[in-house]
């Protein structure tokens, strides 16, 4: 959760904020470890990953491929951060962000093995003060339903209340979903969230009786040997550790390093970090039904067959659209919808289980083919999901022996597109504003503390002749107000890695006082995170 990117459907939309830049000079991929040798196909896999991380401007890239129970490569390309020699290999931790969200569904099919709870348990037997916004969804609301995306919530609704890096705990957060309104109604149709994760890990607290980092460290990483994973995001990188710097397009232009960001109110969503190297082990464990050998190499099952079949079994359809270029004509799948805490969907007659994540700097993919054994994995320290779907193709075509496609010059197609639509938009914007149309107030009728009944107060202050916004639980949000056109306004971010500028509403009383304050964010590419649409801001009287 993360930043909380996510790629809408495999192979059908590129990421958002994909966008196609010049290729930078970096150290050549590392040599590629294996167990067994790569097909035929894969010969040159190495070169091809430092081509699309040129391609798509990727400082580094992380990847491992396992088959039939064993690690066929594992390996790194380019460096952990950009101005520094230090390499990324397959031991090189990075933010997995919405992949952590298959560990939170193995948490509770831990638990239900374990006869601890059951996936049909009503959420408020467990958690008896949760509440919806809507009564019947509130009584009615399953512990599967958690992990499915179909509640009724708009997509990323309730996401500002943690990322950016807000103050609230979990249990504020989860205590605030009762204002987030439903969209939808409940079981209808696919939105995808982040906020009910927060309340999976609540359940997986209270059922448990250890904190959802300490169960998953104890429970899975442990029992695997992932040694090189942990369940929070470092608030520091020191010169000898091995883990990425994520990178962003300042501005959707310059690549630069972000700071490292610590997420705690919502890490069963997105709060992982690993190595492609604990990933093969997950990966592996999961292709054998929830089987692993543990220390003293014996057969163990972390969760039963039957538990794995659910979690990866459709509960939620979605909507496939058209490729978004032709040249991504032979990625759309037949079918495509989520199971629990894992999308689900096809490619050349193979069934794929499968997940993105996406967090400040950072993006990957982890791929499973389970009728092939066969899983992928692709971390990487730049927001391109470009990057991670051009590699996964690759992979799998390889495996599945079909024809070969220029997987690089197709999403690269696909990025460019949307890039165009981005300035298509803006244009339309400037098009439809009246030039010279000033404020209908003074600066300071604008100014005062604003309310939303979920997240929370926003103030806006008159500080050296302009207008400045501050989320009050949020710092990296705040910034200048620049006048667009009346009483609409532009919020432009101090920090400028957020890429998530947003139109300003000011509506006006019949008496010239603001009523109420909209939100919508100003670019296309805008990660849907920044649910601004959905914030209700009214003024709080003194």
């Amino acid at each position: 959760m993360s930043r909380l990117r996510h790629l809408l459907a495999f192979g059908v939309a590129s990421f958002a904020f994909a966008l196609a830049a010049q290729a930078q000079d970096a150290p050549a991929a590392s040599p590629a470890a294996s167990v067994d040798a790569k097909p035929a196909a894969l010969a040159d896999f190495d070169a091809y990953v430092d081509a699309v991380r040129k391609q798509f401007d990727v400082p580094g890239i992380a990847v491992a491929i396992v088959k039939d129970g064993r690690i066929v490569m594992e390996f790194g390309s380019g460096v952990r951060k950009l101005g520094e020699p230090a390499k990324v290999d397959a031991h090189t931790q990075f933010a997995i962000a919405s992949n952590t969200k298959a560990f939170t569904a193995a948490s509770l099919a831990i638990l239900a093995d374990e006869k601890k709870l059951d996936m049909n348990d009503r959420v408020i037997d467990r958690l008896p003060w949760f509440q919806m916004s809507d009564p019947y969804v509130t009584r009615e609301m399953r512990v599967r339903d958690l992990l499915a995306h179909r509640s009724g919530l708009s997509l990323g609704a309730g996401d500002l209340l943690y990322w950016p890096a807000t103050t609230y705990t979990t249990q504020e957060v989860v205590q605030r979903l009762r204002y987030v309104p439903l969209t939808n109604s409940f079981r209808a149709e696919y939105a995808y969230d982040n906020i009910l994760f927060a309340v999976a890990g609540l359940v997986i607290e209270q059922v448990s009786g250890k904190p959802w980092a300490d169960f998953v460290r104890e429970r899975i990483f442990t029992p695997l040997g992932m040694t090189e994973s942990q369940t929070h995001a470092p608030t520091s990188i020191g010169a000898n550790d091995d883990i990425a710097t994520g990178h962003a397009k300042f501005d959707f232009k310059d690549l630069k390093p972000v700071a490292p960001m610590s997420w705690n109110n919502n890490q069963a969503a997105g709060g992982i970090y690993s190595s492609v190297h604990d990933l093969s082990k997950w990966m592996t464990m999961q292709l054998d039904g929830g089987r692993y050998t543990d220390s003293a190499g014996k057969q163990q099952q972390l969760f039963s067959e039957k538990r794995q079949a659910e979690m990866w079994s459709l509960i939620t359809p979605i909507h496939i659209n058209e490729p978004s270029v032709p040249e991504l004509k032979a990625a759309k799948p037949n079918f495509s919808g989520y199971g629990e805490g894992w999308f689900v969907s096809d490619y050349r007659g193979h069934k794929l289980v499968w997940h993105t994540g996406g967090w400040p700097g950072m993006v990957s993919r982890v791929t499973l083919v389970p009728d092939l054994k066969l899983g992928v994995v692709v971390l990487t320290n730049q927001e391109s999901g470009a990057a991670f779907q051009a590699v996964t193709m690759r992979a799998l075509d390889a495996f599945m022996e079909a024809p070969k496609t220029d997987w690089i010059a197709a999403y690269a197609a696909s990025v460019k597109k949307a890039e165009s639509g981005a300035d298509d938009s803006m244009k339309q914007h400037e098009a439809a504003r009246m030039k010279g149309a000033k404020p209908s107030l003074p600066l300071d009728g604008y100014a005062g503390t604003y309310r939303d009944p979920w997240y929370g107060d926003v103030k806006v202050t008159k500080e050296g002749g302009k207008l400045v916004m501050r989320f009050t639980k949020t710092a990296q949000l705040t910034g200048t107000l620049e006048p667009w056109q009346h009483d609409t306004f532009i919020a432009h971010w101090n920090d400028r890695s957020l890429n998530g500028d947003a139109f300003v509403n000011f509506a006006l009383d019949p008496d010239g006082k603001v009523r109420e304050v909209r939100m919508e964010p100003v670019s296309p590419l805008t990660d849907f995170s920044f649910d601004f649409q959905d914030l209700r801001l009214t003024p709080v009287k003194d």
